[in-house]
């Protein structure tokens, strides 16, 4: 990946990603930690860390050895990380909720996690949304299950050369309700206009760098 769009990837993702979780920082603060300031939230250094893995590891199948390390890489060290309900790097051991909407039991997330990479043999973009709304659906974690899922999200585009994306923000309503659309009412037209959007969004970067884009297909792979 040339470094220009390796390091406008590591800034926006972490900004958006973390910022969509409630993480108070600004886009210049990020950029600032990315070129190396002291005191930083980690959850934002972890970030980095976690792009750092998926560029290293994204051909590799996904399993849940695979899920928890991103976890154990995103969490540890971090405030969360140090609460009674936490564990890091795996499987929440209490309840946890997305806002009205319960979460697969704590005792039957280590099944559900085991059915959901069993069947999954993801063939296009479509295929990645649906585990990422399977993924959420379980929260297998008891913090850290949506930038999980998102950085998931990016290394499975990576691994079948379609257009990868970043959630943004400011498009943080949409996505949320497009979640929670398909989770309650089976409806996924708003979360696929919404990631999309976000390829679109991601295509305009790949252009104003002026780099080659390897993904096959009109439709960025889907």
């Amino acid at each position: 990946m040339p470094r220009e769009l390796y390091d406008y990837i590591q800034v926006n993702f972490a900004f958006n990603s973390n910022r969509m979780e409630g993480v108070p920082v600004t886009m210049e603060q990020v950029k600032r930690i990315y070129e190396g300031a002291t005191n930083a939230p980690l959850d934002i250094v972890n970030h980095f860390r976690c792009f750092d893995y998926i560029l290293d590891t994204y051909a590799q199948d996904l399993t849940e050895e695979y899920i928890k390390e991103l976890h154990r890489i995103l969490k540890t060290g971090t405030i969360s990380s140090e609460s009674e309900e936490a564990v890091v790097g795996d499987y929440k051991k209490y309840r946890n909720a997305v806002g009205d909407l319960e979460t697969t039991e704590p005792d039957k997330v280590p099944e559900a996690m085991r059915d959901l990479i069993g069947n999954y043999a993801p063939q296009d973009l479509m295929d990645i949304i649906c585990f990422h709304v399977d993924l959420e659906s379980i929260h297998p974690f008891y913090d850290g299950n949506g930038r999980v899922g998102r950085l998931i999200m990016f290394k499975e585009c990576l691994r079948l050369n379609i257009l990868p994306f970043i959630i943004l923000d400011r498009d943080k309503y949409l996505y949320s309700l497009g979640l929670k659309e398909w989770q309650t009412e089976g409806k996924d037209r708003r979360l696929i206009e919404t990631i999309r959007l976000m390829q679109d969004e991601m295509e305009a970067v790949f252009d104003y760098f002026e780099i080659n884009k390897p993904w096959r297909g009109e439709d960025h792979g889907n």
